[in-house]
């Protein structure tokens, strides 16, 4: 049975799957803007807010935690110095999801996840 099962599956294994979550997430601060399927997208999402909230209080042991799932250090400091602050004072509701066409070879459906401005 499939009750109260948040994780969705992305017809992967699990450390592969948590692999392409958090590269995905690492690309996403990276660039503040990826283009992903739309699966992907809604399962980034509440990873990518948690490690924003974590951001928020720039201390070792935040930076040890965001380590652990960004694994370019470029990523962890742009998260400690700059996206941090700048949702210094904001509640939650830190990415957004717009929808796109479908792709071309085989049709998923599209989705642009970016941070909010």
């Amino acid at each position: 049975m499939k009750h109260r099962k948040k994780t969705k599956i992305l017809d992967r294994a699990k450390a592969p799957r948590e692999a392409m979550l958090k590269n995905l997430a690492t690309s996403i601060i990276l660039y503040e803007s990826v283009k992903t399927t739309e699966a992907k997208a809604k399962t980034v999402k509440p990873m990518l807010e948690k490690l924003i909230t974590r951001a928020k209080v720039k201390s070792v042991y935040n930076k040890q935690q965001l380590n652990r799932v960004l694994k370019d250090k470029k990523a962890t400091q742009k998260m400690l110095d700059v996206i941090g602050p700048r949702y210094k004072e904001r509640k939650g509701g830190y990415c957004r999801i717009i929808k796109m066409s479908q792709r071309q070879g085989d049709g998923a459906k599209m989705a642009q996840i970016e941070l909010v401005k």
